[in-house]
Order: structure tokens, then sequence, then C-alpha cells
């Protein structure tokens, strides 16, 4: 551990604080962290966590979940800067007014949202639990799937729900083509192919496997193939290798990089523990009303679950 890294861990056992990194982080974040994994395990985490400070090192909505979650807890995100497009382009207004069109029906909001569209919300997913959300939810529900179009549609398409799908994506993922994992598996003839459910459909459908992060860390520690093919945000390669060091994972696309994922830097992370920054807090009164539908997603439950 050289010394920057081994400062931070200093400040966080100072701060009584853990430090949360997101599968999609740069890889000397993923070391110093406590916890590296996807939405709903560091949502977890954060729900859980005995520390007094909670260090999230991923984009502003996730710092932005885990205060909904810890309302007591000060909640660090080490550069304001990193937000995600998919929040901006599903504003509360127009959520609003979708609702409005479809009295009724069931609001199903991916945890890539804002924490006032999540009070507008009547359950929270991620992508590791989106399916079996909506695949619990009654037979007869009108279902409005907000933000992300290409993880709503793979999830009707696996659950064979029909769903109103509100028109965000995730650049990143989106970017992705049929032609980058063409080229993947003619480089690596017999490789499998993993695929973020954020990716379009028609990277989805030539995938072997679609998975949430945390699904592709199963299959890769499970699969007997020694190649693997990775359609999702570059970072992931980092955890993936690391935990399976006899294997060889290839991206699909060297260009899936999320720049608002690599604004978070080891050096922000000290700065951020050493003049407790930047703190993110939620409006009490959205907070209230949001917290019941991420209470759901953490816990897996559907509206008309017992």
């Amino acid at each position: 551990m050289d010394k920057l890294a081994q400062r931070v861990r200093e400040l966080a056992s100072q701060r009584r604080a853990v430090i949360l990194a997101h599968n999609y982080q740069e890889a000397a974040v993923q070391e110093v962290a406590d916890f590296v994994g996807d939405s709903l395990e560091l949502s977890r985490k954060a729900a859980a966590t005995d520390a007094e400070t909670i260090v999230f090192c991923g984009v502003y909505f996730m710092a932005e979940t885990a205060a909904i979650l810890s309302p007591r807890k000060t909640v660090l995100l080490p550069d304001l800067q990193a937000g995600c497009p998919m929040v901006t382009m599903a504003p509360v207004e127009a959520v609003r007014q979708l609702k409005a069109k479809h009295p009724g029906a069931i609001v199903v909001t991916y945890v890539n949202s804002s924490a006032a569209v999540k009070a507008e919300s009547d359950i929270c997913c991620t992508s590791a639990n989106a399916a079996q959300i909506v695949a619990g939810l009654p037979a007869d529900a009108e279902i409005l799937f907000v933000p992300d179009q290409h993880l709503g549609a793979y999830v009707s398409k696996v659950t064979g729900r029909k769903m109103i799908l509100y028109p965000g994506c995730c650049p990143t993922h989106a970017a992705i083509s049929p032609a980058d994992i063409a080229a993947a598996r003619a480089a690596h003839p017999g490789a499998p192919v993993i695929a973020h459910p954020e990716c379009r459909a028609e990277v989805s459908e030539l995938a072997d496997e679609v998975l949430s992060t945390s699904g592709m860390c199963r299959f890769a520690a499970t699969s007997p193939a020694r190649v693997i093919i990775v359609a999702t945000e570059t970072a992931m390669l980092h955890r993936l290798r690391k935990e399976n060091p006899g294997k060889t994972f290839v991206p699909a696309s060297e260009r899936a990089v999320c720049p608002n994922m690599k604004r978070i830097t080891l050096e922000k992370v000290a700065w951020s523990l050493e003049d407790m920054r930047y703190v993110v807090t939620v409006p009490e009164e959205i907070r209230v009303k949001a917290l019941r539908a991420v209470e759901r997603m953490v816990q897996e439950r559907a509206p008309n679950a017992n």
C-alpha cells in the first residue's frame, strides 16, 4: 500500500468512516475501500453500517441514496461534480407529468435517479433486482419504469410484463455497439459475452448472459471459461481480474468509460476525509417520501409483497 492509500486508511479510522466504492471506480479507489460492490450491495452496506461517516466513492445519486437510508450519519462525496446523465434525463417535473397521464400506475424507479424522483416512486430497483421486483407486481398493474429504457426493455422481455418506459439511458453503456461484440468475439473465439442490462437491446441480444455487476462477479467465479468478454464500464474488469487471477477478462469496448465515476480519485478521497467534504444531505420532506421506495429496493420486496 502506497503512502497516499495508507493516509486514506488512517483518516478513515480517525473519522470512524466506512469507504464504499462502486465497481466502476478506478482501481486505486477500489483498493482502499472497505466494501466494493454494485448499487444494491452498497445501499445495503450504507443502511447497515455502524460507522459515523460514509464516504461514497461513486456518483451523486449513490451518496444521496445513502443519506436517505442513514440520515443520522455524515455522508461524503469526494467530488460533487460526479453526477449521472441518466439522473438529469429524468427531472422530477417530467416524471410527475408522466404519472399524471397514467393515474394509478405503479412507478418503478431505477436507483439511478434523484431523491426527488425516488419520492415520486412506489418502489426503487437496481439492475440486480429489477426483474424480481417487476415480476412480483400485481398482474393487472400498469407499470411506469423510470428512467432507463434499456434496463426497462430487458426487464419487460424477461418478465413478460408490459411497461411504459421513460426515455432515459446510460451513455456509457449505450455506446457499446453490436460491432464491438462482433469484433471481441472474432478476437476471442469461444469466449462468452456477459453484458450489463443498461446496454442497448441489440447488444444484450448478442450476449450469452445479461447480468448486473454483482451477477458478473458470480458468473466469473463459476464459469469454466478462461476468457470472458465483458460489456460494461471498463473499471469492472479490475475487480473481476483481482477475484479471478487465472482468467482473462476482455472489455467489449475500451470506450465504455464513465467520466463521472472517474472524477473520484484517491487524492480526492483523502481530501474528503481530511476536510469532511462534501456533505450530501436530502431535505427531510423528500427523504421521508423516498425512504419507503428505497427500503423496498434494499429488501427486494414489491409493493404487494407480505
